[in-house]
């Protein structure tokens, strides 16, 4: 498994005013969308392209463009859905898949109640995007799924991680899958509640309120 902390200070201003319990939901879901932006532009580095001959106004070149297939979006409900909008600014001509996944508050397992992803996705760069990547059990859920479609390597862009979950998902898929993890910050460890510390509490209900 390969990890990217990134390292720039707008990302280090915004992800502050992002954890700042005063920050309200609409400034919550506004910082979010910048972050993932920031995060997917590092995380798209590598993604697939070909040579496109063009004209400019000039004269004629050889450009590039991005690859068939498309790559796939696979944001993790409910939380990873406000980072849906940030990463389709960066790949507006992405496909996107949902994962409906829950965690219990007790077990902390996770345990999914929806799926909407094609059937086949072998060939296809696949991005997941989910706020935290705490214990690693929806994250790790999330790519047996995509395992199980043909998928051979997966991207996750997850706002802040906590090593336990690092640590996870590195063991289980060690010589399995190739995983790549691009995160913004690399928090100090889980609670005993499995929330990450310092974190940013419950994401999704900071995004969207308890209902």
């Amino acid at each position: 498994m390969e990890l990217h902390i990134a390292d720039h200070p707008l990302i280090a201003h915004k992800l502050t005013v992002l954890r700042d319990e005063r920050t309200d939901p609409g400034r919550f879901r506004g910082l979010t969308e910048e972050l993932v932006a920031l995060l997917a532009y590092e995380a798209t580095r590598n993604i697939r392209v070909v040579d496109k001959e063009i004209n400019t106004p000039v004269c004629p070149m050889t450009g590039t463009k991005l690859s068939s297939p498309r790559p796939v979006v696979v944001p993790i409900l409910r939380a990873g859905l406000g980072m849906l909008d940030g990463m389709l600014k960066m790949l507006p001509t992405a496909e996107v898949g949902f994962l409906g996944l829950v965690r219990d508050e007790e077990t902390l397992e996770a345990h999914a109640y929806a799926n909407r992803l094609p059937s086949d996705l072998r060939d296809r760069q696949v991005f997941v995007i989910d706020p935290m990547l705490a214990t690693g059990g929806t994250l790790a859920m999330a790519i047996d799924f995509l395992l199980e479609r043909g998928v051979s390597d997966v991207t996750a862009i997850c706002l802040v991680s906590a090593p336990e979950g690092v640590r996870h998902i590195e063991e289980r898929y060690e010589g399995i899958a190739n995983v790549t993890v691009h995160t913004a910050a690399l928090d100090e460890k889980l609670n005993e509640k499995g929330y990450i510390v310092p974190g940013l509490g419950d994401a999704g209900d900071r995004m969207y309120g308890v209902v």
